[in-house]
């Protein structure tokens, strides 16, 4: 299972951390993907990471403001954003794609099978 956390509501401008907490032993085979949801819009990868934490990807709108993490000896993997912009207000979502046996950042939706609850991130201008 995976546990999302961190989300709030935050100035234009500012900063929130999220965090995913996975209570499997396994999580470190795991490459791993933060993903959100707008009212209205299909879900996006926002930023992945692969399972040893060498390799990242990013997309257009998030790079150079977020940064994504994690630590395998305590099965986390986080999401630093900063300069955030009312456009960033989503449900953040953390996923596993537990069934690519390489480590690679995975970008495709399709591939991640296990998710977390969501978590909230209101950005107000």
């Amino acid at each position: 299972q995976l546990q999302a956390s961190g989300g709030g509501l935050v100035l234009a401008g500012g900063s929130l951390r999220l965090s995913c907490a996975a209570s499997e032993r396994t999580f470190s085979s795991y490459n791993m993907g933060w993903f959100r949801q707008a009212p209205g819009k299909e879900r996006e990868l926002v930023a992945c990471i692969s399972r040893s934490g060498g390799s990242t990807y990013y997309v257009d709108s998030v790079k150079g403001r977020f940064t994504i993490s994690r630590d395998n000896a305590k099965n986390t993997v986080h999401l630093q954003m900063n300069t955030l912009k009312p456009e960033d207000t989503a449900v953040y979502y953390c996923a596993a794609a537990s069934k690519i046996a390489i480590d690679v950042p995975v970008v495709l939706l399709y591939e991640y099978d296990y998710w977390g609850q969501g978590t909230l991130v209101t950005v107000s201008s």
